[in-house]
C-alpha cells in the first residue's frame, strides 16, 4: 500500500478521495499531487490521464473544469497497468446511470 503526500493546501475537488483509492494498490509506493493551474476547457467531470514517464514512475494530469493539477506516481508499473488502476478506481464508474 502506497502513501498519499499532501503538501499543498489546494486540490481539485474530489481528487484526494480518488488518489487515496489509487494509493491502496500495493504496487504504488507514493502518490503526490503537485501544482494546480488554470487552463482553457470546460470538462465537467474529474479525469486523470497518464502523460509522461519519470525517473521513478509516471506523471498524471487531473482535469476538472478550467483547473488542471499534476500528480506524480512512484511505481514500477507500466502505463497500461496504471491506466487500468485509474479506470477501476474512478469514482464515476461506481455511480448508477440515470434511467437504469
Amino acid at each position: 500500500m502506497g502513501r498519499l503526500v499532501q503538501n499543498h493546501s489546494t486540490h481539485i475537488e474530489g481528487l484526494i478521495k480518488w488518489l487515496k483509492k489509487i494509493a491502496e494498490n500495493n504496487d504504488i509506493k507514493t502518490v503526490t499531487p503537485a501544482c494546480l493551474s488554470k487552463t482553457n476547457g470546460k470538462g465537467e467531470n474529474l479525469r486523470l490521464k497518464v502523460t509522461i514517464k519519470t525517473n521513478e514512475g509516471y506523471k498524471l494530469l487531473a482535469r476538472k473544469g478550467k483547473l488542471v493539477q499534476e500528480v506524480f506516481l512512484v511505481t514500477n508499473l507500466n502505463e497500461i497497468e496504471i491506466s487500468e488502476i485509474i479506470k477501476k478506481t474512478n469514482p464515476k464508474s461506481f455511480r448508477r446511470k440515470k434511467g437504469c
